[in-house]
């Protein structure tokens, strides 16, 4: 039988609670992983993979032998990893005779692997080779353009896949406004062939254009490399229609006496209550009967003055 442990501390309540499903989720982290033997190639595109996801990324630099999430029972340290980092996205580098310069990339649901891609690293050029103004260096944190082209993305069902991986690890988390600013690199995906992939790291750089857009120059910065797709594995069924479920929305209240108008606005009733004008008291701050009063006041202290004086006389 399951052991179910609760938390005991405030800090374990709070950590449970940022990790529970939410309405709105945060942005996904990846987590980076070493497999038993990596290539000098591999391990450059993990360090470099790690320096464009810094802030969103946790990555183990100690060797893993039991990671092989093809083979049936081995994705349980995956898993394990995934469940203690609370990341959602992997990617685990590998080389091997049959296998070289390998990069396995894939997704978690629930802390279990959902679907797995593996691609092969060719032509790498890293952020060293690369010689540009340093003040154009996208800034950590920063928002992507991610730009995809080619017919493959659309009627391959391997390069569709590695989009939407491609996707998640690169876009960071979902805003619903954004300063132009904040817009400083571009990933660049070519689909050069059904089994093969360009891609590249590209800087932003906005020029005078004479309007109020401005004009747009990429600048590569780095890295650069082809993939090339060796094998894939989809996610089940079940668990893709799990995984798809979205919590609804609570209704929205009715509004009273509001119709939506002809040309797309919006009209109302508005309902005056009777205002009984007659039995309404008016304030009295009319200067006349201000004058009044302060004659009759004058008058009345005249009076008592000359009868005071008749009276002392007398």
């Amino acid at each position: 039988m399951m052991e179910i442990r609760t938390p005991k501390t405030g800090k374990a309540k709070r950590v449970l609670e940022q990790r529970a499903p939410k309405q709105v989720e945060t942005g996904k982290k990846t987590l980076i992983l070493h497999g038993t033997k990596t290539s000098a190639t591999v391990s450059s595109v993990l360090m470099e993979l790690y320096q464009l996801k810094k802030g969103g990324a946790i990555k183990y630099s100690r060797r893993n032998e039991n990671i092989r999430p093809f083979e049936s029972g081995g994705e349980t340290s995956l898993e394990f990893f995934s469940l203690k980092t609370d990341c959602s996205i992997f990617a685990y580098g590998s080389h091997s005779k049959k296998r070289p310069h390998n990069l396995l990339l894939g997704r978690m649901y629930d802390h279990h692997v959902y679907d797995l891609i593996e691609v092969g690293i060719e032509n790498f050029k890293s952020l060293l080779s690369f010689s540009y103004d340093k003040k154009l260096a996208p800034h950590e944190g920063s928002k992507p353009f991610i730009c995809f082209t080619g017919e493959g993305f659309d009627h391959v069902q391997e390069l569709k896949q590695l989009k939407e991986v491609l996707t998640d690890l690169f876009r960071g988390e979902v805003v619903d406004n954004l300063n132009l600013t904040g817009l400083d690199r571009a990933y660049i995906c070519s689909a050069i062939s059904p089994t093969k992939v360009f891609l590249t790291h590209c800087a932003i750089k906005l020029k005078k254009s004479g309007t109020i857009v401005p004009r747009i120059e990429l600048v590569e910065v780095g890295p650069s490399m082809d993939l090339v797709v060796r094998r894939n594995r989809l996610p089940n069924d079940g668990v893709r229609k799990e995984a798809m479920k979205t919590s609804k929305d609570k209704p929205k209240k009715k509004l009273k006496n509001v119709h939506n108008s002809a040309v797309g606005g919006q009209s109302g009733n508005i309902y005056v209550p009777d205002q009984k004008v007659g039995e309404t008291k008016l304030p009295d701050k009319s200067k006349g009967l201000k004058r009044e009063r302060r004659e009759r006041k004058l008058k009345k202290e005249e009076e008592g003055s000359a009868s005071k004086k008749l009276k002392e006389s007398e």
